[in-house]
């Protein structure tokens, strides 16, 4: 188990519960157990209060009339008791001439209550006996005796306090849905601002322009905000300090290189000066490399043009052909598209370079992809790139310890130069393995 840094105790929750692993689920969880519990304290603190008002009265009313009934019952006569009977039982209590049920005078609850009222009810004036009759629930009998010496009997059977309205779970429904949604609507407004930073801080690519991140809201969730576009900010400072450095060595080393070209052709033709003139040649190619990897990650100003496909992918193939190289175009070409025409063409060559570096041949083919996109390949059957390498590949300086290695020439700016001139004209470069052996570069355009 992983040691806690704080040495505050750690709440453990009983039995196996898990939590959710969504912070949305979490909060909603927790807010709509929250009011859910307090909701139903309140709605069971009101029925309590309800029920124990009704109760009152219930048993005042009862008390208050069996007091008024048994005083008319012990005035009449004799003969005329039966016909009043029917008038002045109620609801919850009948009145019957005799001794009515045995019972037993075990009672507990609400039965001890209204056994208390009944003999409230009574008075001192009569012998009176309140038992429980055995089977029939919660049936009570009072057993009395009257002025005259006759028995009589109050049969009661309690009717419920507060009956419950057929309408109230319907409406206890419709509020727990008010809740439900209530809370979910709270969770939403709470977590939707961190979805919206964590999908900035994913699509984070400081080599793209893009707008900055909305910093309206709560006073949290705008400081967050501001945090993030200044970090942005700061990351594409370094970047472009970077690449400035880059560029400043780069463009410095050019005049150093030039004399040392001019002392090495002055000299006497040695293998020496052979190798020093390859030497020099490779050094100037690196430096001019990187003025090129410079310039691209702020693009040239060239503004868009609208161009044809064909005679564009066609021009390049010839010039590639006319120096002896075999570059092909594969399929038709057909269709405009509109770009910045020497970003892209820098591209294709830095693709097609890198293929006939590596395979020999390059093959040039244009695919029509979904939302009107357009995608540029340039495809080879070389030696290709490890699968767990070709993200590595896109990276200045990189270069493979197998058959794509210094040897073969090259700075390892290539394909880095062509992922920046991608990201300035709008499109995406990748690189990928192609199937039965060999490497496809694309440069797709919106």
């Amino acid at each position: 188990m992983r040691e806690s840094v704080s040495h505050w105790p750690t709440f453990q929750w009983p039995g196996s519960f898990h939590w959710p692993s969504s912070l949305r689920a979490r909060l909603f969880l927790i807010l709509f157990a929250g009011l859910a519990v307090a909701y139903g304290l309140s709605f069971s603190i009101l029925f309590a209060e309800r029920y124990m008002s009704a109760k009152a009265v219930m048993l005042g009313t009862l008390e208050s009339d069996l007091a008024t009934s048994i005083a008319v019952i012990d005035r009449l006569p004799a003969n005329e008791r039966a016909d009043w009977l029917d008038r002045l039982s109620r609801g919850n209590y009948q009145l019957v001439l005799g001794p009515g049920l045995p019972g037993v005078p075990d009672m507990s609850g609400r039965g001890a209550e209204i056994a208390e009222r009944i003999e409230e009810a009574a008075g001192n004036r009569f012998p009176l006996r309140v038992e429980a009759i055995p089977g029939d629930g919660k049936r009570l009998q009072a057993h009395l005796t009257l002025s005259d010496g006759s028995p009589l009997t109050i049969d009661v059977t309690p009717r419920g306090v507060m009956p419950l309205a057929e309408w109230l779970p319907y409406v206890f429904a419709a509020q727990m849905l008010l809740l439900v949604l209530c809370t979910w609507l709270a969770v939403r407004q709470a977590v939707r601002p961190l979805g919206t930073l964590a999908a900035a801080a994913d699509a984070l690519d400081p080599k793209r322009k893009s707008s900055p991140l909305s910093e309206t809201g709560p006073s949290e969730v705008a400081d967050a905000a501001r945090a993030f576009n200044a970090m942005r900010e700061r990351i594409a400072h370094y970047l472009e300090e970077r690449v400035q450095i880059l560029a400043a060595i780069s463009h410095d080393l050019q005049t150093p290189i030039t004399r040392m070209r001019l002392r090495a052709d002055m000299a006497e033709d040695t293998p020496e000066k052979t190798k020093l003139i390859g030497d020099l040649r490779e050094i100037e190619r690196l430096v001019q490399d990187g003025i090129a990897y410079a310039r691209s990650s702020h693009g040239s100003g060239e503004k868009a043009a609208r161009i044809d496909l064909a005679s564009f992918i066609d021009s390049i193939a010839y010039d590639y052909q006319d120096m002896g190289k075999a570059v092909a175009v594969a399929g038709l070409v057909h269709g405009t598209a509109l770009t910045r025409p020497h970003a892209l063409r820098r591209i294709l060559t830095n693709f097609i370079d890198n293929a006939l570096k590596f395979a020999g041949a390059a093959e040039i083919s244009v695919e029509r992809r979904g939302a009107g996109s357009i995608a540029i390949l340039v495809l080879d059957r070389g030696p290709g790139i490890p699968d767990d390498k070709l993200h590595a590949a896109m990276q200045p300086f990189f270069r493979l310890e197998s058959s794509r290695n210094r040897d073969t020439g090259g700075t390892g700016l290539g394909l880095a130069i062509a992922q920046q001139l991608a990201a300035v004209i709008g499109g995406e470069a990748r690189i990928y393995n192609r199937p039965g052996g060999g490497l496809v570069a694309e440069i797709s355009l919106p």
